[in-house]
């Protein structure tokens, strides 16, 4: 669309859920070989989580390996499996309000600091009547994109 005032860069992160991780691990970081880099773990989002990496410096991709703390709980991060995708944005405020006058359905909460200590937002898997544009079932996570990774993606000619 014309006059769009950012960019996708690329791909950020996924993240798979289970009700056990330590299952998700022997398959991503045992078995796959991805390093762990971090853990989060959020009573409100009912979230424990390993954070494992794909690739290295700035254009490496975030593995985030999810299990709810309460099954019978909401959000149910094991469902469906892969959870959510994640895309590193130039200019997320601009992305949002762009995206949000054009009929783009966003998850409660804005934008707001993620787990990785970025700004994210989320596009919500469904449409509504007041915004008819969703994620035709898929979550999307949109992330601020760091300096140094947009400066990635621009050496390497990106979207």
């Amino acid at each position: 669309m014309a006059g769009r005032p950012f960019r996708i860069l690329g791909v950020q992160q996924f993240a798979v859920g289970g009700l056990d991780k330590a299952r998700l691990r022997r398959l991503w970081v045992d078995t796959l070989g991805l390093r762990v880099t971090g853990n989060y773990r959020s009573e409100r989002e009912n979230v424990d989580e390993d954070i494992a990496a794909l690739g290295t410096g700035a254009l490496a991709c975030e593995v985030d390996l999810m299990q709810p703390l309460d099954a019978a709980k909401r959000p149910a991060v094991h469902e469906p499996p892969l959870n959510h995708v994640g895309l590193w944005v130039d200019d997320l405020p601009a992305a949002f309000a762009w995206l949000a006058a054009r009929g783009v359905r966003f998850a409660p909460g804005g934008i707001r600091k993620g787990g990785a200590g970025h700004d994210i937002c989320f596009i919500h898997p469904k449409g509504n009547d007041a915004f008819p544009i969703g994620g035709e079932g898929v979550l999307i996570e949109l992330v601020q994109a760091p300096p140094e990774v947009i400066e990635a993606y621009r050496i390497i000619g990106g979207s």
